[in-house]
């Protein structure tokens, strides 16, 4: 085995386009038939990845290393279980508000049939019955799209179990399994791979720890600007609204539709679906310009167009979960072909500059310093 990984490595002559796509094919057939393995595998190298800094931290502090691995992991899970409940607590407590909100909604819908009837003689026959179908279709839609995003967060009991102990034997082994990898390579590359890798894990852990608090403040921020016009359960439209931001352009407005429709019906005024719509484009005006720049400050500025490709990817093969880890995987690629003389092109594909960008983030630099 590591006599072929040698002879692929310093692989000089370019693949033909059959071959990329018969790579292609390979490779997506081995995630797709063994995502039962790579799934819970994947959520655990990157949680690895996350509390690896954590971890080495404590050890220095003299702490054993599995009490560390225990005291990481332990304390990342607890937070995880926290936010989860509070997110069913809050779709649990819109759940029962949903029959008052179809009644409401059909009323609304009646309504506008009667205006657009008696302002413009439109003929309404036809649409009376179709807020009937879509409430009957929407309400098992919308609410199953949210548990099941709800569920792939949480996993399954075996999920559950499983990438906890897969998490603390990736950081207990951590020295073995850099040991191996640096074996897969030619010796004169052993220097080049630990230091891809120690960029790597760092700068993805800044990365993270830094998309965490863009999260939490642009949630926040939605919540408390819901809150103030009086839509009812910001808190839930705030962050789901926060958490979708990771789709360019689409979550935001994917995430703005119920809460538009809620405060329609709700209020029967479209002053505050536009008071929605104002405050999402605020928050993202903010989050875009400030929030983001200043919290991720090594930001992988990867091209939008690659995002989306790889969440419909993600989506096909793993389902919720590759919705979710292809966006990381993405990442961490981008950061080693940032580093690495032999995959420029693909950096270059990959990475997202434009001179807007780079005049506004010398702005903010600016008024930083």
């Amino acid at each position: 085995m590591t006599q072929i990984i040698k002879t692929l490595v310093p692989l000089k002559r370019n693949l033909s386009v059959l071959e990329i796509l018969q790579y292609t094919v390979l490779i997506s057939l081995v995630l797709y038939f063994g995502k039962t393995l790579f799934i819970p595998l994947s959520f655990s190298l990157l949680i690895s990845f996350i509390l690896y800094p954590i971890c080495k931290w404590l050890e220095k502090k003299g702490i054993n290393k599995m009490v560390s691995i225990l005291l990481a992991i332990s304390t990342i899970f607890i937070l995880l279980g926290a936010v989860t409940f509070l997110f069913f607590t809050q779709i649990a407590s819109f759940l029962q508000e949903w029959q008052t909100f179809k009644v409401k909604f059909s009323e609304s819908f009646v309504q506008l049939c009667g205006f657009l009837e008696a302002k413009y003689g439109i003929n309404t026959d036809d649409l009376y019955e179709l807020p009937k179908n879509m409430i009957n279709g929407s309400g098992s839609q919308i609410f199953g799209f949210l548990m099941n995003m709800a569920y792939s967060m949480s996993m399954s009991a075996f999920f559950l179990i499983i990438i906890p102990v897969f998490s603390t034997l990736i950081l207990y082994y951590r020295e073995m399994l850099t040991n191996v990898l640096y074996k897969l390579f030619p010796s004169e590359k052993t220097a080049s791979i630990h230091e891809i890798l120690i960029e790597t894990i760092h700068s993805y852990y800044n990365f993270v720890k830094g998309m965490l608090l863009v999260y939490l403040i642009v949630g926040i921020l939605n919540s408390v600007g819901l809150a103030i016009i009086g839509i009812p359960h910001p808190i839930m439209f705030g962050f789901i609204a926060s958490i979708l931001t990771f789709i360019p352009y689409a979550g935001i407005i994917i995430s703005s539709l119920l809460p538009i429709a809620v405060s329609w019906v709700t209020f029967d005024s479209m002053w505050y679906p536009v008071g929605v719509i104002l405050v999402f484009a605020f928050v993202q005006l903010l989050e875009g310009n400030i929030i983001f720049p200043l919290a991720v400050g090594n930001r992988l500025k990867i091209n939008p167009l690659v995002i989306i490709i790889v969440i419909i990817a993600g989506g096909i093969l793993w389902g919720a979960a590759g919705m979710i880890l292809f966006i990381p995987f993405i990442s961490i690629i981008k950061l080693i072909a940032d580093r690495s003389d032999s995959l420029k092109t693909l950096s270059l594909l990959l990475g997202s500059d434009s001179p807007v960008k780079k005049k506004r983030n010398w702005f903010l630099r600016k008024k930083v310093t």
